[in-house]
């Protein structure tokens, strides 16, 4: 049927983003698809112990993944390095396959449950590799893998290892992009305590994650070093098989949604349609019947039906009726000439959501440089902490989940209640004002993280031993791995609400996966950059990034990358400031 005119009031905002999900005026729509009414927090133990029992898992296998390929598999740095990049990469993905099979053909839940049993299948070839002596190269001593004269590993042992990588990837890819729309679904968001909840929840998730990394950085690691690799595995995939019977405990009072078919079809059919309607004209103020707005027919309990916006004025011709495009049931005859006005607005929410998607990639560089150089840093600085604890240079990143695990919470609880009576908006400040703030964090860990090298340096090179180690205590680095534990608070967290408030409903996961690809992304970005630099800066014999640390120009390296993110934050400013928001909730 052909529908309203398009002169609907529409839901944006002008400034800086009003969060979104959160509109009381919100239509509600027909629910007889879907007669279960969301559990609301009862469903998120089930869902969100699934998701974290497999993190668990998957961080235990990965945590210490570089030493048992070169102590068990005896290869060398290089090519364990390359596996564990490669399996990476894949793993990073994975959730953008998975995310358009979901939002597509399968939807949320059963694909979380491919990928559950396909996480469950890796980790168990993965643990017999450990187990079974056949699987692996014969035992060599510590001596014999220094100097290369260790068996190498045969086809079939490295063959059997990637099929366990392969089926990690495919599991990471059904979990990853599904399992935070897959909550959010749980809510009711047409209540003020389904908002709430809504809200809090993304904070929840990020810390439950920080307390797992902790976890397996140090509980799990101890294991695998000092006890058993085989018991070191095994744990994980005893937590995912516990995931796996927790999500199934849950089954009677999930939400499902039900997919929708290809979404980019759906996308592709917008342009094609507008496009070869570009010779028509469209009046400043539609009428009733001009623009195709047939009834909404969805399983979400809850959907927001989107009116003709201004914006992108030349995909509304996609949604023009001409002549008799629409048959007298009411649905449309071609869909590629004929598109609906929620199909309309849903591509101009993705093209709203691109800018912002760009911009988060150069703004997670600070974050890439903390889990290397920082390490470096740590190498040549006093590890010892008190008269007994020797910290090992690779755990000092233990510090910043300490420190996102105690502010996440105090964040949720303390924090944005106070923000709320201020702002009078939901969440304190909107979700791109909480990314802005992460980035503005990322740029002062880079300067500290500069001014602190400066010193660290200068007192290797007055003071320093013959090792090179500055008489300074590794502790010196905790001012900006804190600091980048509030950039990733706000920034991530922030991006992971912004995608799964700002996306279409259908396209939740494939929002959700876009997280997964920004960090792919922004670790090809740093390498890039580290590359340049290097090359650059040794042409006049003394790069900033040399062996030596001790000699390098690591701190002006730090620098260069706060520069290029002031300059990344100020794009992000002027797109933010342009974005259309889908909908905004005054507390009173």
């Amino acid at each position: 049927m052909a529908g309203k005119k398009g002169k609907k009031r529409s839901e944006t905002c002008n400034c800086f983003p009003l969060s979104d999900e959160e509109n009381v005026t919100s239509d509600l729509m027909d629910t007889t698809l879907n007669q279960r009414r969301p559990a609301g927090w009862r469903a998120i133990p089930f869902v969100l112990g699934n998701e974290t029992f497999e993190r668990l898992a998957s961080y235990g296998l990965m945590a210490n993944f570089m030493v048992y390929l070169q102590r068990e598999y005896h290869m060398n740095q290089v090519e364990a390095a390359t596996i564990l990049n490669g399996w990476s990469a894949a793993s990073n993905f994975a959730p953008v396959i998975g995310a358009y099979v979901s939002d597509a053909f399968m939807g949320k839940f059963w694909t979380i449950v491919l990928g559950s049993f396909s996480s469950l299948l890796g980790m168990m070839i993965m643990t017999l590799t450990a187990l079974l002596p056949p699987l692996r190269p014969p035992p060599c001593t510590d001596e014999d893998l220094q100097q290369g004269q260790c068996i190498p590993y045969n086809g079939a042992q490295l063959g059997v290892l990637m099929v366990s990588l392969c089926w990690l990837s495919i599991g990471t890819g059904g979990i990853k992009p599904c399992s935070i729309p897959f909550s959010v679904d749980q809510f009711d968001l047409t209540t003020e305590e389904g908002r709430k909840g809504n809200n809090s929840f993304y904070n929840l998730y990020y810390t439950t994650q920080t307390i797992v990394l902790l976890i397996t950085q140090t509980v799990v690691v101890y294991i695998q070093n000092d006890i058993s690799w085989a018991l070191g595995f095994g744990i994980p995939t005893l937590c995912m098989i516990f995931a796996i019977v927790l999500f199934f405990v849950g089954t009677r009072i999930y939400v499902y949604i039900k997919p929708k078919g290809s979404v980019v079809a759906s996308v592709a059919q917008v342009f094609v349609a507008a496009y070869k309607k570009r010779r028509f004209y469209i009046p400043v103020d539609g009428v009733d019947g001009q623009f195709y707005d047939p009834p909404l027919t969805t399983s979400l309990l809850c959907v927001r039906e989107l009116h003709l916006t201004t914006q992108y004025r030349f995909l509304n011709k996609a949604a023009l009726v001409i002549d008799d495009e629409v048959n007298p049931d009411g649905s449309c005859k071609n869909p590629w000439m004929l598109c609906t006005i929620q199909q309309v607005e849903d591509v101009k929410c993705l093209l709203n959501i691109i800018p912002i998607w760009v911009t988060s990639i150069l703004g997670f560089l600070a974050m890439n440089q903390q889990g290397t150089f920082t390490v470096s840093q740590a190498l040549k600085m006093d590890l010892q902490f008190g008269s007994t604890i020797k910290i090992p240079a690779g755990s000092v990143g233990v510090i910043t989940l300490i420190a996102i695990a105690v502010w996440l919470p105090f964040y949720d609880r303390v924090l944005v209640p106070a923000l709320e009576k201020i702002t009078k908006l939901e969440g304190g400040i909107t979700v791109l004002q909480r990314i802005g703030v992460g980035n503005l964090f990322s740029i002062l860990t880079m300067l500290v993280s500069g001014f602190i090298e400066t010193k660290r340096r200068n007192s290797a090179l007055s003071h320093g031993g013959p090792d090179g180690v500055a008489p300074m205590s590794v502790m010196w680095l905790t001012p900006q791995l804190i600091l980048i534990g509030f950039a990733e608070i706000f920034s991530i967290v922030g991006l992971i609400e912004f995608y799964n408030k700002q996306f279409p409903e259908h396209m939740r996961s494939i929002g959700n996966s876009l997280i997964y690809l920004t960090f792919s992304l922004a670790s090809y970005a740093s390498n890039w950059i580290i590359t340049i630099v290097n090359d650059v800066t040794g042409r006049s014999g003394s790069s900033w990034l040399s062996g030596d640390i001790n000699t390098s120009k690591l701190d002006k390296f730090y620098f260069l990358i706060a520069g290029i993110s002031l300059l990344d934050f100020v794009v992000f400013m002027f797109c933010a400031r342009r974005y259309h928001y889908r909908g905004s909730v005054r507390i009173n």
